[in-house]
């Protein structure tokens, strides 16, 4: 089950509470996670004891982003095996939990396997356990450092293709620490970008229905001091044909093998709209989320959410005058039909460059996606 617990902030900053923590109190371990859909309106972290609350936690967006949703998966299948619970069962919950998130998938897989090899080896349910959390704990890591080093390459694309700095970007969705284990990813060279002086403005897309732009990635924007404005998506069109825009980065949460990406619905009008208007379309994510399995865009499983979050207007989940906390706000007329899709596909002809820790992609070719996918196994090995 899971409980939840407010911080007043009164004493720290937002941002310092993390997004995902392990954490083993006397009652038994437990994953907390800082429950996004009550941001920026106040922090409540979620504490779940069982892969059942976390899987609730993924599918209500509690927790959510590629990379954070990889790290989830493999605590959600340390937490099963830590407090006696059917592995196998909680890890196929856990995966198919958001099926087009592919990095959720790896790191149920990355954990399930530590505890298999541990088994296999001859090692009792306490040490499979053990195996399956440490693997969890890599993968928290090595997330964190790649975070650092898609910024430092996003950072050096930026500046070749647009030399001078005063750098106008627009992102989709939010892709910042409440998506990572560390600063991010597309996020995160803005962020760098800001450190180094070069960031201009920040154009941050509201994200319809669920509002993750305005919510979270104005929230840590503001929480690290960038400049920054907030507009509606079907805004973006006139700040291209205005010629405020010189770059777009977004994230991903599925990069097949022939480069086509799975992002925050909304983000393919952002590439067209690049292309026309000759703007660099960027995209930040690290290896874990290029699926090689995966041949081409029209083989992705798309999320389709529910109707409500479009009929409906919901705030964050706190009281409001004469509103529910929780409720929704009816936009529409009662009984109409919402097409809802999470995510749409953005074509690799339409991206300029995928930027991973391994360096940047560009041209977005199947051959080059392929090289850096066996440049990072073999880095990873050696």
């Amino acid at each position: 089950m899971a409980d939840q617990y407010a911080y007043s902030g009164d004493d720290k900053r937002p941002t310092e509470t993390p997004a995902i923590r392990w954490d083993e109190p006397p009652e038994g371990p437990v994953l907390v996670l800082l429950d996004q859909t009550r941001l920026p309106a106040e922090e409540v972290e979620l504490v779940c004891t069982d892969a059942p609350a976390l899987v609730e936690a993924i599918r209500s967006l509690a927790v959510r982003g590629a990379p954070l949703l990889g790290i989830a998966g493999a605590y959600g299948v340390a937490l099963a095996a830590v407090r006696g619970f059917d592995v196998d069962e909680a890890a196929a919950a856990l995966a198919s939990a958001r099926p087009t998130a592919v990095n959720l998938a790896v790191g149920v897989r990355r954990a399930q396997a530590a505890h298999e090899a541990a088994l296999a080896k001859g090692g009792d349910i306490r040490q499979a356990a053990a195996a399956a959390l440490a693997a969890a704990r890599q993968l928290h890591r090595e997330d964190a450092e790649a975070s650092a080093r898609m910024a430092e390459h996003g950072l050096a694309l930026l500046d070749e293709l647009l030399p001078g700095g005063g750098h106008r970007v627009l992102t989709h969705c939010n892709t910042g620490s409440l998506v990572s284990g560390g600063e991010g990813t597309a996020f995160a060279v803005a962020l760098a970008a800001h450190r180094a002086g070069r960031l201009r403005r920040l154009w941050v897309d509201e994200t319809r229905p669920l509002l993750q732009g305005a919510r979270l990635t104005a929230y840590e924007a503001a929480r690290s001091g960038m400049a920054y404005t907030l507009l509606t998506d079907n805004a973006a069109g006139s700040l291209f044909a205005a010629g405020e825009v010189d770059a777009v980065l977004i994230g991903a949460d599925r990069i097949t093998a022939d480069g086509s990406v799975a992002n925050k619905v909304g983000s393919y009008p952002l590439a067209v709209l690049a292309r026309y208007h000759h703007v660099p379309f960027i995209v930040v994510a690290p290896v874990t989320t290029v699926d090689l399995d995966t041949p081409d865009g029209a083989s992705i499983e798309v999320e389709q959410r529910a109707g409500h979050e479009v009929t409906e207007f919901v705030a964050p989940q706190v009281p409001v005058m004469g509103v529910e906390a929780g409720g929704g706000i009816p936009v529409a007329p009662l009984g109409t039909q919402a097409y809802n899709p999470a995510f749409d596909v953005t074509p690799p002809e339409l991206v300029t460059a995928i930027v991973t820790e391994e360096g940047a992609v560009s041209p977005v070719t199947a051959e080059a996606l392929a090289e850096v996918c066996a440049r990072s196994r073999r880095v990873a090995a050696g």
